[in-house]
């Protein structure tokens, strides 16, 4: 198979160095895939997206007028990341996630980070995601941040940097654990060559982790889905199988005697916890949103009395503000006393007049996001953007520059993807996921999200972008 080597030395590209040499941890990886006819590696690729279809592997893409079912682009060429690299990633998402939990239980709190003026009061306090019925509470074994979904990406240093941290509803995991099974058929004699440490036991784990927030010996979990028009249902029922959990909606569910409680064929069966796949206003109608037909009224009063777990609790989302993200390290420094292992991407907040002044002079220079829009969404890239979309931003900014950060346009690092009849450099991202129980656990794999147009930075599926499986070495 033909190989387009990189030729950008502004761009870190994971398989080939500078020199157009392939770097040791893919080198087995290389004499496989030179092994194959092009014939038979494209036979291979198209297997995959039958067997994505087979397996349900769809998600539903709002706004998309030729119709919602997809399925998420996997490609044949996994991402390698050797166990050095991986280490630091890990013990970095391990302090992280750490010093964000013990900021989301003081600004319920004590707020003493506020108030010696780490991170702004009003910053925090004027956040849409900051849920006052949360003040004064700690939840379940004083954990707020059960599951995370960190999203990194790697800089023409080679360095891993945080992009955003995902504390509210993280999706993504189930199409990792399901690419695994799709590309242990591609490459079966590869993993035990190359010692690629597994993801299976991913729904054990979490399962675990769940069952560990109620005080109970046997808790009922459930996972709480909005349905099947959700565009992660897929993984909401795939996660409640793989857990042996049942899967529920809102009407399935009633509280009484600040109780939950499904319904069953043989009756009422309490819940103890529940994976909530839904955003917090729209849990409970009494206590937050009214027009929500969602959740269950009564949800929060159970939640407070102590009858009920939530993972993620209720008012992670405050965390979960692209404003907020750029204080990640101050909490680091402020609750921990250490030096962020991982860095954050440069970020400037418009809240700040020094810095709203520059990002508006810089526009066509800048990567500019909304505070709160995901998907890719909300967003403008600035140097492959047009002058009448600058202008608008522009506005935007002018009117609520709360609600909008800016940071450089990296050149985010490639990893070689099938093209047609080659195999080229595609830009990526990095999502592991971060499972905070008895103890704060990355698993060692992770959603990689790909830019299938060649030189596009976009790689969210929602935009049209593809996923890789992604093998971290046991060496």
């Amino acid at each position: 198979m033909d190989f387009n080597l990189p030729n950008d030395p502004g761009i870190y590209d994971e398989m080939f160095d500078q020199a157009g040499k392939c770097r040791p941890h893919y080198q087995k990886f290389k004499d496989k895939i030179n092994e194959i006819s092009r014939k038979r590696l494209k036979q291979l690729q198209h297997s995959t997206g039958k067997s994505q279809l087979a397996m349900g592997m769809t998600f539903n893409v709002y706004h998309d007028k030729q119709g919602l079912e997809k399925i998420l682009h996997l490609d044949v060429v996994p991402r390698i990341i050797n166990a050095t690299d991986w280490k630091k990633l890990e013990i970095g998402l391990q302090q992280r996630i750490e010093a964000i939990n013990l900021f989301i239980q003081d600004i319920y709190n004590d707020r003493k980070i506020l108030k010696d003026k780490v991170v702004p009061s009003d910053l925090i306090l004027s956040s849409k995601d900051y849920l006052e019925p949360c003040v004064g509470f700690t939840p379940p074994k004083g954990i707020w941040c059960h599951i995370t979904g960190t999203d990194l990406v790697r800089d023409k240093d080679g360095e891993f940097y945080v992009l955003e941290d995902n504390l509210r509803c993280p999706s993504g995991v189930s199409y990792l654990l399901e690419n695994r099974e799709i590309i242990k058929r591609v490459f079966p004699d590869l993993f035990y060559q190359l010692g690629v440490r597994p993801v299976s036991d991913y729904p054990g784990k979490l399962l675990s982790m769940l069952k560990y927030l109620s005080g109970k010996a046997k808790p009922v979990v459930a996972v709480l889905t909005p349905g099947v028009f959700n565009s992660a249902y897929f993984e909401h029922s795939y996660l409640a199988q793989q857990m042996g959990v049942e899967l529920v909606t809102g009407p399935d569910l009633i509280v009484e005697n600040n109780r939950l409680y499904m319904h069953t064929t043989q009756g009422l069966r309490q819940v103890d916890v529940l994976y909530r796949r839904i955003d917090d206003l729209f849990l409970d109608p009494l206590n937050f949103n009214p027009d929500s037909l969602l959740g269950t009224p009564g949800f929060f009063d159970a939640y407070k009395a102590g009858h009920l777990a939530f993972a993620n609790a209720p008012g992670t989302g405050v965390a979960d503000d692209k404003a907020v993200y750029a204080y990640v390290p101050d909490m680091i420094r402020y609750y921990l006393n250490q030096e962020p292992l991982l860095s954050n991407v440069p970020t400037y907040l418009c809240s700040r007049q020094k810095d709203l002044e520059y990002v508006l002079e810089h526009l066509s220079e800048l990567v500019v996001k909304e505070t709160n829009a995901a998907g890719g969404y909300g967003m403008l890239i600035g140097p492959r953007s047009t002058k009448e979309l600058q202008n608008e931003f522009y506005n935007k900014i002018k009117k609520n520059p709360r609600n909008y950060i800016a940071q450089p346009t990296l050149s985010l690092s490639t990893v070689p993807t099938l093209d047609g009849n080659c195999i080229e450099g595609r830009h990526v991202d990095l999502r592991p996921y971060v499972l905070y129980g008895e103890k704060i656990e990355v698993l060692p794999g992770a959603l990689t999200r790909v830019a299938l147009v060649k030189d596009s930075l976009v790689v969210n599926s929602s935009q049209g972008g593809g996923s890789k499986d992604t093998w971290v070495l046991y060496s």
